[in-house]
């Protein structure tokens, strides 16, 4: 019987995994602990205060400006109910009116919150008060034409958003497998930008230097410049009000005003918290999806921001709880034309002409996914558990092999490792990410 035990969070409850005797555990990547704030209201009360590189909030406010709040939606794990508050008593200290903000939650290419979703989010005093409108990123007549990036990518922005006097966006920072860090301008783009703008953006990345990009200095990431130079095409000052979250999913800080220099601060702090030093490549990596967990397609982020942790030839295992299921992803819509042996001994082939692939049932910007999906398959054995995934998506996912239960995949890389393997384990990996040795 194995000696070494483990848990990796699983919703409200612990999954327990055993490790063979003969491997070696390594590390296990815990993200930094870090106390949450008291009161997270306050909290941004005083990041409204001291913004970063901007006046304050409320003396941005023009008599009778149309403000646009744009907040990022379910997907993201930011307490928007609990920063709102704050920011909109800035916003009326400064002389705006209720009357004229519109709420936009940043869909990006995501499913459609419901108003009961918008609610719960915002908060039902606000609910109440404040008008709403759902982002689509393929209605051309929602959409506002701002020009064209020198990378090339069309600026197409939510027009109640391209058209304000203002633009107030709450999100968090966390780490981020294409932008190094989310927050920002991200809100902007992806968040409420048209499907041609977000997929040529996207598409930046798809290289072999930056397909991979979670924590990683920003200025050295085309992705991240391109989407702050887009975004900065807005005629409207926009002024940001980030959270940045311990693993409990609480917050430990909010920064405020500059969507540059506000987001740079926030973003060294996330890095503090989720960076961590492992000692080496490990030849099994186990991964938990906490706190990304709503579907699929959050819940691979444990995959992605961990892979450069396992080495060439290693397993990886990755314990994914997607509660709503596959969620708005691409890539598991239909089936490839082919299986996975002729996809990996393909994928050389096709990484270099991914841009100009066309997939029926997938989406532009669903081409990174499908460029980071063939470079992982080439680096290690990527192994799911996911007991939400229904079977009829796991044959289009060949990148992946699904396993029925957690010590099934344990057995596969014991097959793979029958001696010795050093192991590492990275219980919060939808937001921890591995640092390598120099």
């Amino acid at each position: 019987m194995s000696k070494q035990n483990i848990e990796i969070p699983w919703g409200a409850e612990k999954l327990p995994i055993s490790l063979p005797e003969s491997w070696e555990l390594c590390g296990i990547l815990e993200p930094s602990p870090r106390s949450a704030v008291a009161d997270a209201t306050a909290e941004t009360e005083r990041a409204l205060s001291e913004p970063v590189g901007s006046m304050r909030l409320g003396a941005m406010v023009k008599p009778g400006a149309n403000i646009a709040l744009v907040i990022d939606d379910g997907s993201r794990p930011t307490p928007v109910a609990s920063l709102l508050p704050a920011v909109l008593a800035e916003l009326l200290r400064g002389g705006a009116l209720l009357e004229k903000i519109t709420v936009v939650p940043a869909l990006g290419v995501h499913r459609m919150m419901t108003d009961d979703e918008v609610v719960q989010r915002i908060g039902g005093e606000w609910a109440a008060k404040l008008k709403w409108e759902h982002h689509d990123c393929d209605d051309p007549l929602r959409l506002a034409d701002l020009g064209v990036t020198s990378r090339g990518t069309p600026v197409l922005i939510n027009r109640t958003v391209a058209e304000a006097d203002l633009v107030v966006s709450i999100g968090c920072i966390e780490p981020h497998i294409i932008a190094s860090f989310g927050g920002g301008y991200k809100n902007i783009i992806p968040g409420v930008a048209g499907r041609a703008t977000i997929a040529h953006n996207h598409g930046l990345n798809c290289t072999p230097d930056t397909f991979n990009m979670v924590g990683q200095p920003i200025e050295s990431n085309p992705m991240r410049l391109d989407l702050e130079e887009g975004a900065s095409k807005l005629k409207a000052p926009v002024f940001i009000i980030n959270a940045v979250l311990n693993s409990s999913l609480k917050p430990v800080a909010v920064v405020a005003g500059d969507p540059i220099a506000a987001h740079r601060a926030g973003a060294k702090i996330s890095a503090s918290i989720y960076g961590v030093p492992v000692p080496g490549l490990a030849d099994v990596l186990i991964t938990g999806s906490h706190p990304m967990d709503q579907d699929l397609r959050q819940g691979v982020k444990a995959l992605a921001n961990t892979i450069r942790g396992v080495r060439p030839g290693g397993v990886m295992l990755n314990l994914i709880r997607a509660d709503e299921g596959v969620g708005v992803f691409g890539l598991a819509a239909r089936k490839l034309p082919v299986g996975r042996k002729a996809l990996k001994l393909l994928a050389p082939l096709l990484l270099p002409r991914i841009s100009k692939i066309k997939l029926n049932g997938t989406n532009e910007e669903d081409k990174f996914f499908l460029y980071f999906a063939l470079q992982g398959m080439l680096r290690a054995d990527l192994l799911l558990y996911a007991p939400t995934i229904p079977e009829k998506i796991h044959e289009n996912l060949p990148f992946v092999t699904f396993m029925p239960s957690v010590e099934a995949g344990i057995e596969r890389a014991r097959k793979r490792f029958p001696g010795k393997a050093r192991v590492l384990v990275a219980p919060h990996a939808g937001m921890t990410y591995p640092i390598l040795p120099e």
